[in-house]
């Protein structure tokens, strides 16, 4: 459902419908030890953290979950919050935060060593909340909805930074920050990309 490489990129770690998370070597792609066990239904998003010690998942159960990268345990229990299937999933760059997108139209903000719920989920977004990412920095996010929309929120406020942008003819599938943090690219079911 979700797969992605680690920023040195020599592993890949990949979300099932059987509800597994699966390493991969990339360079020789074989599986790295055995599947990470813990959801009970599909993943559909998964990270790792910058440092690649964690791997970040969400789900179609609600919940949010963190394992150690290199022994494949949950760390902690669960993140419970979302209403709906979790859509999106990435820590920050300094790995002390996770934000998910959900589809029931929130962004929320987690502490990646407590488990807690940072403030108040973020609402705005009109429909699902397809993708979200973190600002090079760590200070903002963004996120793209089914609405249409991309929005950009402080990450220690909460607050929505400038009005949301509305360019996209159709569903926000994908957003991503500049390295910079100057820009935003976005896909959409419209068949274009922004930036």
């Amino acid at each position: 459902m979700g797969a992605i490489f680690s920023n040195d990129g020599n592993r890949i770690v990949s979300g099932s419908s059987d509800g597994t998370l699966k390493l991969w070597d990339a360079i020789t792609g074989t599986q790295i030890g055995n599947p990470l066990h813990g959801h009970d239904d599909s993943v559909h998003s998964v990270a790792f953290s910058t440092d690649r010690t964690r791997i970040v998942s969400g789900s179609r159960k609600r919940i949010v979950t963190i394992w150690d990268a290199t022994t494949g345990t949950q760390i902690g229990d669960p993140l419970h919050g979302h209403d709906h299937l979790v859509q999106s999933v990435v820590f920050s760059p300094d790995g002390t935060r996770i934000v998910s997108g959900s589809l029931d139209i929130t962004v929320r903000i987690w502490d990646a060593t407590t488990g807690a719920q940072i403030g108040h989920c973020l609402h705005g977004h009109d429909d699902s909340v397809q993708s979200v990412a973190f600002s090079s920095d760590g200070m903002r996010t963004v996120s793209g909805s089914i609405d249409i929309t991309v929005r950009i929120w402080g990450a220690t406020t909460g607050t929505q930074i400038h009005n949301p942008l509305h360019d996209h003819h159709d569903y926000v599938q994908s957003v991503v920050f500049s390295p910079d943090g100057i820009r935003i690219v976005s896909g959409s079911s419209d068949r274009t990309v922004r930036i």
